[in-house]
């Protein structure tokens, strides 16, 4: 006979719809998961109310973090707003960068050289690898296998050797700039790159063997967090959480933008959609990452042209009046930036859509209920969100 759940002392609801939970009668406890920033969410918290030690409501609370970002820029001229975007995500701040600089490049009528094409795409997929490999740590250490994230960090280190040597900053690259990039290729990165990915490669071997095929791993996250595919749309779920649902949402190949329209990939996808699979889709995307690379390194037209088109002086550069909504994929799913000029030398408005906003918030709030304590860490990562994305 299967089991059946007491549900007796879980709480009903009142007209309203609301829940009626009374602290006061003994049923409930209230908890907070967080705000700490050792882990993956970063500096967020989740007000849970329990029963027992099962989840019957969850509010997420942010604001522990940088807040205000798209107010600050529009007090800030167009240049002086690169040190800005780049913070709203800081594991993978290359796709702020970028969706600034095009949304810019749009609206003033630039024209950007080829290369410098083929080079944000580097960087782009460079980033998107280094932010799953942050996730893949800390999705294992929240069910305990605190090695994964050693080894992870490890090969991560060695990604941050190339963006160290391409753009002379590891976190912040501030690489990518409206009509181009700063600067070529280094002499023999192409060589240096691939040894980064052989070890890449060996690394994700070893993490598919302890982490993937873990009895304990499977235990813990197959089934849990599963979302319905009929939520996508109506949540605004994307990237690798949609995938996993079986739902094939990627802006690289439903928008093309840059040169993927060169590169041969089709998405990765599941079926399950549950905290396993969301890994595994990310596993297996990651490794498509480490193919895009190559193809873009083998591709790259490899002759001395430029890589930034002529600009005006940026410390007095007015852009005509106008707005744009420039997207991208980001290994957390759509961003975007939405941008308003006014013939000024300084943004109107600007507004940020990170996947962090929605996944955090609405989607991680529906998912909590009926959810162990002890799954509630392993169900925050499997979402994959950055705070800073949501204060912005």
């Amino acid at each position: 006979m299967a089991y059946q759940p007491d549900r007796s002392q879980y709480p009903s609801r009142r007209p309203d719809g609301s829940l009626d939970i009374d602290l006061t009668s003994g049923k409930y406890l209230k908890l907070w998961q967080g705000p700490q920033h050792p882990g993956i969410t970063g500096n967020m918290s989740v007000e849970l109310t329990v029963c027992g030690d099962e989840v019957v409501e969850g509010r997420t609370h942010v604001g522990y973090l940088h807040r205000g970002f798209e107010k600050l820029m529009e007090r800030r001229t167009f240049i002086q707003c690169f040190p800005i975007v780049c913070r709203i995500c800081v594991p993978e701040p290359d796709f702020n960068e970028y969706c600034y600089a095009a949304a810019v490049e749009e609206l003033a009528g630039l024209v950007i050289p080829e290369k410098a094409h083929w080079i944000r795409t580097l960087i782009l997929e460079m980033g998107r690898i280094n932010s799953y490999l942050m996730y893949m740590g800390g999705q294992a250490g929240a069910f305990g296998q605190g090695v994964i994230g050693q080894w992870t960090t490890y090969v991560r280190d060695l990604m941050l050797d190339r963006f160290e040597e391409l753009t002379g900053a590891r976190i912040y690259h501030m690489f990518i700039l409206p009509g181009g990039v700063r600067d070529d290729l280094p002499e023999g990165f192409a060589g240096r790159m691939e040894e980064t990915l052989r070890e890449l490669e060996s690394t994700m071997r070893d993490v598919l063997d302890v982490m993937f095929h873990n009895a304990v791993f499977k235990k813990r996250a197959v089934g849990v967090g599963y979302i319905d595919p009929e939520l996508v749309d109506s949540y605004g779920v994307t990237g690798p959480t949609a995938r996993a649902a079986g739902v094939a949402k990627d802006v690289r190949r439903d928008q093309p933008y840059l040169v993927y329209p060169e590169l041969d990939f089709e998405p990765v996808t599941g079926t399950d959609s549950d905290i396993y699979t969301r890994a595994d889709v990310r596993r297996r995307d990651l490794l498509m990452s480490i193919d895009l690379v190559r193809q873009i390194l083998a591709k790259m037209p490899d002759d001395k042209g430029p890589v930034m088109a002529d600009l005006p002086n940026v410390l007095h550069w007015k852009i005509p009046r106008g707005e744009t909504y420039v997207r991208g994929e980001c290994s957390r799913g759509e961003y975007g930036y939405y941008l308003v000029t006014d013939g000024s030398g300084y943004p109107r408005r600007v507004n940020v859509r990170g996947p962090s906003y929605t996944h955090a918030m609405a989607l991680l709030e529906r998912l909590i209920v009926n959810c162990n304590i002890s799954d509630v860490a392993g169900l925050m990562v499997s979402l994959h969100t950055y705070p800073p994305e949501i204060e912005r």
